[in-house]
């Protein structure tokens, strides 16, 4: 049988990426985790619940409370001033994105008039935020 022999003095031919896999993962934990907070300190809303809920770069957060209050990005705002604010946001960066926040419990009317208001002023990449729902729930309890 023949013998391997291992010297100090050979070249390093192989880089081990498990150390920056490790690394790399965590500081998207980190990231994953701060953008949830950061977007969760807006308005109290009871979102609803959707299965195929996911994660949208925001530009402008739109906030529609129970009431049928609107807010832009945690400020409360009238109509003509939120279309100026979306008309700025757009005029700035063609590729502008919004996310709806809407409490469950407001008119779908108001919801309409916001999404509208988005595409009339072309704004037209936008998603509606809802809470992931909880994926052992009635669907996979068979319910």
């Amino acid at each position: 049988m023949a013998a391997t022999v291992n010297s100090d003095d050979d070249i390093i031919t192989g880089i081990n990426v498990t150390p920056l896999v490790d690394i790399t993962l965590v500081l998207l934990v980190i990231l994953m985790v701060t953008a949830s907070y950061v977007a969760s300190k807006t308005i109290p809303l009871d979102l609803p619940k959707g299965a195929t809920a996911e994660t949208t770069p925001t530009t402008l957060t739109v906030s529609i409370d129970k009431d049928g209050k609107t807010y832009l990005d945690a400020v409360p705002v009238d109509e003509a001033t939120l279309r100026g604010r979306i008309r700025a946001a757009h005029a700035a960066d063609a590729e502008t994105r919004a996310v709806i926040a809407a409490d469950g419990r407001t008119t779908h009317a108001r919801v309409v008039r916001v999404i509208d208001l988005l595409r009339r002023e072309d704004v037209t990449k936008f998603a509606i935020n809802v809470e992931p729902e909880d994926l052992a729930g009635p669907i996979a309890a068979g319910k």
